[in-house]
């Protein structure tokens, strides 16, 4: 089992910067990937950023150039540096890290943290 925490939420305005962080309770090494993802009312969970154990990422499109997903191994924390956010990056953002061997994958999430861009 992991645990993750998420932390860093708020109310900033729009074209300000927030950077998220998320605490995992062992070593994310272990893990395949760790990402940020973000949920609205009545929407489903959408990926917003991943990055691998060799430091691979992934940003959905509407957040390339402005946010930036990284990790520190020693920590177990992963971040999400977000800049000139814009009010439709409100969301619940939340934390998940994987991993998937021979089995099934198995999925762990943080319990979020709400992210309001807004004057």
């Amino acid at each position: 089992q992991v645990q993750l925490v998420e932390s860093g939420g708020g109310l900033v305005q729009p074209g300000g910067s927030l950077t998220l962080s998320c605490a995992a309770s062992r070593n994310i090494a272990s893990l395949n990937a760790m990402a940020w993802y973000r949920q609205v009312p009545g929407k489903g969970r959408d990926l917003v950023a991943s990055i691998t154990g060799d430091g691979s990422t992934i940003y959905e499109d509407s957040v390339k150039g402005r946010f930036t997903i990284s990790r520190d191994n020693a920590k177990n924390t992963v971040y999400l540096q977000m800049n000139s956010l814009k009010p439709e990056d409100t969301a619940v953002y939340y934390c998940n890290g994987y991993y998937k061997g021979w089995g099934p994958r198995t999925d762990y999430w943080g319990q979020g943290t709400l992210v309001t861009v807004s004057k």
